[in-house]
């Protein structure tokens, strides 16, 4: 427990160094945000801090809140399907145990998952984030999407704003002494770009249809979903509904009710 306690502080340590050094250098060097700050049009350089400290707030948010532990054993032990429900839906079985944790002995309500890194159960369980230091789940999700969203602007206009910084040289090798800091800004702006971005267009995808990274990669060893086919999921009510709901809902959802509710609708 103390190790990963002691890894998330390193970890959040290093996210912001290095979020205000690679902003530093863009005010250092000759971007068009140091020449804006220069002959004071300070709208812009302002807006671009502005967002680099909400995602500073965000990132810490979605680390070091609680995303959806479970800390007690719920009410429903044992979910049982009906005569009506099983020829809805004559695939599923006629008992879904609800299984007991082997760590904690808790037991987990549907879609909850034990993470070993953090030691607990997670409602709704997403992925652990070796970044944030922390789980996804139920909680904290929502807050996760936000931030890439406002972490991918700021790395775009940082890309913006250290190409628009490099000066000419007469070689590769003058051309790297008065780049040097700026192209190692650029190049770590570059690599987060690109993972931020395949982060939130995967995430949007799954969030979109109601389906967990967890899920989605280990479909076929889930209890609850054996029995469905591999591209759909029961917990699926519509792109809107499952938008509205995933970013809208603020109580712990019983994933249960929906899960007997999609089966009812199926003819």
């Amino acid at each position: 427990m103390f190790h990963g306690v002691f890894t998330g502080c390193v970890v959040r340590a290093a996210h912001t160094v290095l979020t205000w050094a690679v902003t530093l250098v863009l005010f250092l060097h000759s971007t068009d945000l140091h020449h804006q700050e220069q002959y004071g049009d300070l709208p812009h350089p302002l807006l671009f801090v502005l967002l680099v400290f909400c995602s500073m707030l965000l990132y810490f948010a979605v680390s070091l809140m609680d995303p959806g532990y479970v800390m007690c054993d719920g009410n429903v032990k044992v979910l049982t399907i009906n005569e009506e429900q099983e020829e809805m839906v004559p695939q599923a079985p006629k008992v879904v145990h609800l299984r007991r944790c082997g760590y904690c002995m808790l037991q987990q309500p549907m879609r909850a998952r034990h993470c070993k890194a953090c030691q607990h159960c997670v409602r709704r369980y997403d992925h652990h984030c070796p970044w944030i230091g922390n789980c996804v789940g139920e909680r904290n999700h929502p807050l996760f999407i936000i931030y890439l969203i406002i972490q991918l602007m700021v790395l775009l206009w940082g890309f913006h704003l250290a190409w628009s910084g490099f000066r000419p040289g007469a070689s590769w090798t003058e051309w790297l002494q008065l780049n040097m800091f700026l192209f190692l800004a650029f190049a770590i702006i570059t690599i987060f770009t690109g993972v931020v971005m395949l982060l939130l267009v995967s995430h949007l995808y799954l969030v979109s249809c109601n389906v967990t990274t967890w899920e989605f990669m280990s479909h076929h060893r889930i209890s609850y979903l054996k029995h469905s086919p591999s591209q759909e999921s029961p917990f699926d009510r519509g792109i809107s509904r499952n938008l509205y709901s995933f970013f809208c809902t603020c109580h712990t959802v019983a994933w249960e009710k929906i899960y007997f509710q999609a089966g009812k609708s199926l003819v």
